[in-house]
């Protein structure tokens, strides 16, 4: 029987499943690892051929029987990365990505040149942060102009994918929402925010067309050869990372949320409608499945855990041991864990901060559980916005590497006071996209049903990964949370209040 691939272009690696709808099962999976190329300044870019060199070898790692049962293929990739091409299709620089930090100053200047950060919302639904697209493009016309003057195409990185499998220029609603110059209430480009990036240059003939959920492209011949493919396949529209972990999650329909623990953390609750605030405290994206995605994003998540485990030289799994010695508060411990600086709150300058310190409490189980923790009330912190306009959710979707930690599991519960669910594919943007391919593929075929009918029936619970709230914990993280708000707030300058 036929097979549906999810391709995921993360930013520490490339994961790939091909998934038989007819046993509900991933049958293979494959992955390769990525380079960061970082700098002081807050620069964070990889070059687009990495994810192409990292798609060959994860496609070279499935057997040729298995890839010969491919029907369709769906990419989901990290969102607000700018990929520059020129008129032949080559990149013309390296690709800065959603945690690029180093554009702070033209977020600013687009914001001003539209009338401010509120009137950026009133044009698009959503001010200009630090990582999104918008700001990459003025910083390339400052400091790469050979590339500015050549660029033809603005494309993202499941975009650039998508371009590479078919040679096709083309974009979605769902991830063109984190360039920051889609109006997502009318779903068109706003010609005052891209005027606002560069007055005189007329940007929209840079940008491709969006097309609409269940387009299919056919895969180019070199590509399949070269990937040991049949000429067959088709490529669905795909999406950014957190649109397809929302519906690998089967986030697809109003009241439910989704927690993503990767190397950023996320919220995100599927609405049949814009949801846009008007002070700018969460992004209001497009659904990657006809409708929207309010999101609460943060930019340290794992890397929090991932960095003290290196500060303090840690095995693999050695700092999920080491939390059983430990208990909620990391006995006074608290760390900010803004090491890429941070979205939510706007703070794209801070730094990773550890207070309370002292000669007892500073211990590597400590400082482990510290990472954990504050990465956790971050994600919080951004769930309060949620909460106090009057969304009300009943439970946790848990998703991306996090969920896999028993211990993150049981925080979550007990500082968000809601029960958690572990999917049974807990990489959820590409089992996403693999539905979303498969969804495409019988819609091309005549199938009828809708997107969101067809995920709840594929996606499915671990139940031995759920967790419920307990109480003296709870209570516990109440205390130690406000302690952490409170530091926050003595590390926010007046202008991000």
């Amino acid at each position: 029987m036929s097979l549906f691939v999810g391709i995921d272009i993360g930013t520490q690696g490339i994961k790939l499943l091909a998934y038989d709808p007819e046993r509900r099962q991933v049958v293979a999976t494959a992955g390769a690892a990525l380079e960061l190329i970082s700098r002081e300044d807050g620069t964070r870019e990889q070059l687009a051929s990495w994810w192409i060199d990292g798609l060959r070898d994860c496609f070279a790692q499935l057997g040729p029987a298995v890839r010969a049962r491919i029907a369709a293929i769906g990419v989901s990739g990290q969102q607000h990365g700018f990929v520059p091409l020129d008129h032949a299709g080559q990149v013309l620089a390296p690709v800065k990505l959603w945690c690029d930090t180093s554009t702070s100053l033209e977020c600013r200047d687009i914001m001003d040149a539209v009338g401010g950060e509120q009137r950026c919302i009133e044009l698009a639904g959503n001010p200009i942060l630090a990582g999104y697209t918008a700001s990459k493009l003025p910083w390339t016309r400052k400091h790469r102009a050979d590339a500015y003057r050549n660029l033809a195409t603005v494309l993202l990185p499941h975009d650039y994918v998508n371009f590479y499998l078919t040679e096709q220029r083309y974009t979605e609603y769902g991830d063109a929402s984190g360039t920051g110059w889609l109006d997502v209430r009318s779903r068109q480009w706003s010609p005052d925010l891209l005027a606002a990036i560069d007055p005189k240059r007329d940007l929209m003939t840079c940008l491709p067309p969006l097309v609409e959920l269940g387009t299919t492209f056919v895969i180019s011949r070199a590509t399949a050869a070269e990937l040991g493919l049949p000429h067959t396949v088709r490529v669905c529209v795909g999406g950014g990372d957190n649109m397809m972990a929302a519906i690998g999650t089967g986030n697809v329909v109003p009241g439910r949320l989704t927690m993503s623990l990767g190397t950023s953390g996320t919220l995100f609750a599927f609405a049949d409608h814009p949801v846009v605030d008007e002070s700018g405290g969460w992004a209001a994206f497009c659904a990657s499945s006809d409708g929207w995605l309010p999101l609460i994003c943060t930019m340290n998540c794992t890397v929090a855990t991932e960095t003290m485990a290196r500060l303090f030289k840690l095995k693999p799994g050695e700092g999920e041991a080491l939390l059983a010695s430990t208990r909620p508060g990391a006995d006074g411990l608290v760390l900010l864990p803004f090491f890429n600086g941070e979205r939510t709150p706007n703070l794209p300058d801070s730094r990773g901060c550890l207070f309370g310190m002292d000669l007892l409490n500073t211990t590597p189980a400590n400082a482990y559980r510290a990472a954990m923790e504050g990465a956790t009330y971050s994600l919080r912190n951004g769930y309060d916005a949620f909460i106090g306009t009057g969304l009300r959710f009943d439970r946790i979707c848990l998703t991306g590497g996090g969920s896999n930690s028993a211990v993150w599991r049981q925080m979550v519960a007990d500082v968000f006071g809601l029960p958690v669910d572990v999917p049974e594919q807990t990489e959820g943007a590409a089992f996403g996209a693999a539905l979303q391919a498969l969804w495409s593929h019988q819609r091309e075929h005549g199938g009828k049903g809708s997107l969101a009918d067809f995920v709840l029936d594929h996606v499915r619970m671990q139940d031995a990964y759920s967790a419920a709230p307990q109480t003296a914990h709870a209570e516990a993280y109440r205390a130690h949370y406000r302690r952490f708000l409170r530091h926050l707030d003595a590390v926010t300058p007046p202008q991000n209040f």
